[in-house]
């Protein structure tokens, strides 16, 4: 038990000296309400900007509360006291801006509010068929070898 827990501790150690290399800690923070983003300055001398609306927690915060960003610690996190919120630096730099769950509604939100004229002309094509197939009535003809129209 001891020698795993050294060997863990020594990779810890390790993983935090690397994102302490790469300079992925976070030196300073803000929120910008005009273009509702999250302006991140790390240690290395760059600095990233994120909407917010892309970040599970801040999406649909109130300016004010999105305003109230601290950096945590040596950098490696950010904290937001009124939403109970607490993010790591390099998960946002590394895209993870929320759960998978998350992260796939945003994406379904987007993609089925997609126009095109491909689109507009598949309804238009549907609509004179009757419509769109019912799921029962095409799981049917899939059985049965049938080809949907």
């Amino acid at each position: 038990m001891g020698d795993d827990l050294n060997l863990m501790i020594e990779a810890a150690d390790r993983r935090g000296r690397d994102v302490l290399a790469r300079g992925e800690l976070a030196v300073a923070a803000a929120f910008d309400a005009r273009s509702r983003s999250l302006r991140i300055e790390l240690a290395n001398g760059a600095a990233v900007e994120i909407p917010v609306t892309e970040i599970q927690g801040l999406a649909d915060a109130e300016a004010q509360a999105c305003a109230e960003v601290e950096v945590s610690g040596i950098g490696y996190g950010l904290h937001w006291p009124r939403l109970d919120l607490d993010l790591s630096v390099p998960g946002l730099l590394a895209e993870v801006f929320g759960t998978r769950a998350w992260l796939d509604r945003q994406r379904a939100s987007r993609a089925g509010s997609a126009r095109s004229e491909a689109k507009a002309s598949a309804a238009r094509l549907n609509g004179r068929k009757g419509g769109r197939p019912r799921k029962s009535d095409v799981a049917e003809a899939e059985k049965s070898g049938k080809r949907m129209r």
